[in-house]
């Protein structure tokens, strides 16, 4: 590849990232240029999480545009025809709803950390599908997933339910509707990794399953993506004001599964542990694939020319996000740098231990109606014993 450059957009639970790799110098991939943008939280009610699509995709041309613009100014050579390829990572298990045809959302989207599905998932167990779920997705009936999510839809948003069942409206996670965004309508699809986080997708066939759809309350697999690859070209710039038309998309993968690949665990056996929004544990199983008996997760970690491969999965909501939780919401810190060196010269455990199930409990235990809770505070308790607290959280939960 010569005089070559890579768009990569990590569009992730609190912001986007956008990277302009440089395939010129040696060492290859260089990182060029980057941009980051945050974008709204929103809680309607406890518990439940939810984005805004159009600010989402807002801070993909913002971080797009700001990473394009450093990039000319870094790099005399550079210019946005140059860029040969676009690639994609991204959240997963959010649900997207959006019309077919004017790629206008319905409504915002549910994200994965959204507990509003949690008696559905219990009805599920209780009617004993939960066994049938799990041998087909490697998944458990938790509202993490989006199937729980689409369920919920059909039952409470009847406008949604309605442009569904007249096949004006489609699902997708968020790598299918950036996908339709960057192609200006023109693809519809999702790849195995997104795929297999859906509870509607057998890991085994990798296919849309139809009995499982059923059980979701998908009104027909015409409104689900079509399933591509993890490398290929799903489609086609077009209409965008920030890149040429015809730069081919040509890699995608859900956060976790890109931080697998990103950190090099291709042989069964090697893993690594991502701590973003939450804190992700993925080991390598290669094609062979098997269900944890200690509350792991199986999962897709990518296909490629047609050949599945699997890992198991151990997950935990909260990591980053009880940062963002202390700034935000308890006014603790400013920032979140300030958390290094608040907690550094204090005793967090064994005097005061944090509970980060902020948004519910994942692995092992995978109980969503948890809540984040600080034991053993006293009237000496300092703010600092706190912020020590919850960064120690992260690391006891993994």
């Amino acid at each position: 590849m010569s005089d070559r450059y890579i768009l990569s957009i990590d569009q992730g639970t609190t912001g986007t990232t956008v990277l302009i790799l440089d395939f010129n110098k040696k060492p290859a991939n260089q990182v060029l240029s980057r941009s980051n943008v945050e974008f709204p939280q929103y809680f309607p009610k406890a518990g439940w999480v939810e984005h805004d699509l159009n600010e989402i995709w807002a801070s993909v041309q913002k971080a797009s545009a700001n990473a394009l613009e450093e990039a000319r100014s870094k790099d005399a050579q550079f210019h946005p025809e140059k860029i040969a390829s676009v690639g994609i990572t991204n959240q997963r298990e959010t649900l997207c709803v959006w019309d077919r045809k004017t790629g206008k959302p319905l409504r915002k989207a549910i994200v994965w950390q959204c507990r509003r599905s949690t008696e559905i998932c219990k009805h599920l167990k209780a009617e004993n599908l939960e066994q049938q779920i799990r041998e087909r997705t490697g998944l458990l009936a938790d509202p993490y997933f989006s199937g729980s999510k689409i369920k919920w839809l059909m039952s409470h948003d009847h406008e949604v339910r309605s442009a569904l069942e007249s096949g004006r409206a489609i699902l997708g996670t968020i790598d299918s509707w950036l996908i339709n965004c960057l192609t200006n309508g023109n693809s519809f699809v999702t790849e195995a990794s997104n795929a297999s986080r859906t509870l509607l997708y057998n890991i085994h066939s990798g296919s849309w399953d139809k009995e499982l759809c059923d059980i979701f309350s998908v009104p027909g697999l015409d409104c689900l993506p079509e399933i591509k690859d993890s490398a290929g070209e799903f489609g086609r710039t077009r209409g965008l004001g920030f890149l040429p038309d015809g730069i081919p998309i040509n890699g995608v993968l859900g956060d976790q599964q890109a931080a697998l690949a990103g950190q090099g665990c291709f042989e069964p056996g090697e893993g690594k542990c991502t701590y973003g929004t939450g804190a992700f544990l993925l080991l390598q199983l290669g094609t062979q694939n098997c269900l944890s008996s200690n509350g792991l997760l199986t999962t897709i970690s990518w296909q490629l020319s047609g050949k599945k491969y699997y890992a198991l999965e151990g997950a935990s909501f909260i990591a980053g996000a009880a940062v963002q939780f202390m700034r935000d919401k308890l006014s603790l810190v400013e920032t979140a740098a300030e958390t290094e060196f608040l907690a550094a010269d204090v005793t967090g455990a064994p005097e005061i231990y944090f509970v980060p199930a902020l948004t519910g409990l994942g692995a092992p235990w995978w109980t969503p109606e948890a809540r984040g809770a600080f034991f053993g505070l006293t009237r000496g308790t300092s703010k600092n014993q706190m912020i020590k607290a919850s960064l120690e959280g992260m690391a006891f939960q993994v």
